[in-house]
């Protein structure tokens, strides 16, 4: 077989050029890819995960509760904060490149004949790298949406549902109801659907929609209590209903799955569920000053972030935050000025051309936050002012915004969580 990649750089080279943010919401280039490649149904059951909110940490509960349940588990998440590697794991680790190298060759002229997106490629490569694996169950996030996501082409054992809220208005619709009934469709006849806490709108979207659709749909009012006694790595009330939902979709799936009742199956569940750490999901850094890195990227994030600050009593002394141009800043503005008392630091996202202009997002903030929100001229500027303003500092605003904090040398000085210090020291 022609090599057309030398190296992994040389690959991920390529897929940048295609556009990160690149979409063209149709389904048909993944059928054609998938027919051609033999994996329109892949060699092992999937679990396929849609929503607004809480997509990576729920997906991530559900890969661990798979492999204490025997399976060896893929996981596909998005996006990726140190390598391209992180976004197909089995069994909790990245492939080597080699494995990356070899998927991406295989499929590199297929890709460029059906013009494969940028988020194409990559569902496609996870599949293939999770065959070559030899995976036994995949949990495979959605990237955006859910009736024209990359993931729905698969058929799937079940569907989870995680909270739902306005995001990506001007792809999805400018309503909540529209984003609902978007991602409702990745819904399939007889397909099991679970679905997280919702707002009454959206679960009146899902349920209807669920009915048209002829789906087996299993309400928040279906899910099950974590064990008792059980602590997670990650705090705050969104992630014990994350995990409640890979939880109750776990066990409705197992006896389907083949998994036979074990008497030690629920302490193994909550061994699983309790290990489960997602970098960027309220991950606190020690130091002087100790940071806080969370994703809240939205309005309903937002909130997520400021609930689990006041659970655990703390009041951060500053705030970096930064955001997308697209992003609702009137809604997100009052959230982000009630996490502090203390100033509110606005630094650019280096490298997106769709990140806002700090001065622009600043002047933005200030209606709620006056004159704390402060813009700087980039990331080492953020993080330097805040640390002078105390302890704890939140980084918050875009998971793009904390893929560039774990290249700082300030935070490589103050070592993150272990599982993201593994990750570091496997994919550098």
């Amino acid at each position: 077989m022609p090599t057309h990649f030398p190296d992994f750089p040389s690959f991920a080279a390529w897929l940048t050029a295609k556009g990160l943010f690149h979409m063209d919401l149709a389904l048909g280039r993944m059928h054609a890819a998938l027919d051609r490649l033999n994996l329109a149904r892949p060699p092992f059951p999937t679990l396929h995960v849609v929503g607004t909110n809480g997509k990576g940490s729920t997906s991530a509960f559900l890969a661990a509760l798979a492999r204490a349940g025997g399976f060896t588990a893929g996981l596909y998440t998005s996006p990726h904060f140190l390598s391209l590697r992180e976004r197909a794991t089995v069994n909790g680790e990245p492939l080597p490149e080699s494995a990356w190298l070899s998927a991406a060759n295989r499929l590199f002229p297929l890709a460029e004949e059906l013009g494969l997106t940028y988020f194409e490629v990559l569902t496609v490569l996870s599949l293939m790298l999770f065959a070559g694996a030899g995976v036994t169950l995949a949990v495979m996030e959605a990237g955006l949406g859910g009736r024209f996501d990359a993931v729905s082409v698969l058929p799937h054992a079940a569907l989870c549902v995680t909270p739902i809220g306005l995001d990506h208005t001007a792809q999805l619709g400018p309503t909540v109801a529209d984003i609902a009934r978007d991602k409702a469709g990745a819904m399939r006849p007889g397909e099991p659907v679970f679905s997280a806490p919702q707002t009454p709108e959206v679960l009146s979207v899902l349920t209807r929609e669920a009915a048209a659709t002829r789906a087996d749909f299993h309400g928040p009012e279906a899910l099950l209590p974590l064990p008792e006694g059980l602590t997670l790595a990650m705090p705050g009330s969104h992630q014990r209903d994350n995990a409640r939902l890979a939880l109750t979709c776990w066990r409705a799936m197992a006896p389907a799955l083949g998994v036979a009742p074990a008497t030690s199956a629920a302490a193994a569940e909550s061994a699983a569920l309790a290990s489960v750490q997602v970098p960027g999901r309220f991950q606190r850094i020690p130091g002087s000053p100790e940071f806080i890195l969370d994703g809240a990227h939205n309005a309903h994030g937002l909130a997520a972030l400021a609930r689990t600050l006041a659970e655990l009593d703390l009041r951060p002394a500053a705030v970096i935050f930064s955001c997308f141009k697209d992003k609702d800043v009137a809604a997100m503005a009052p959230l982000v000025a009630s996490l502090t008392t203390g100033p509110v630091f606005v630094p650019p996202i280096a490298g997106f051309e769709r990140a806002a202009d700090p001065a622009a997002l600043a002047a933005a903030l200030s209606a709620a936050i006056g004159p704390r929100a402060v813009p700087v001229a980039d990331l080492a500027s953020a993080l330097s002012r805040a640390a002078a303003a105390g302890s704890p500092v939140v980084v918050c605003g875009s998971l793009f915004l904390l893929a560039e904090f774990y290249t700082t040398e300030q935070a490589v000085e103050k070592p993150p969580s272990a599982s993201l210090l593994r990750k570091v020291q496997t994919l550098a």
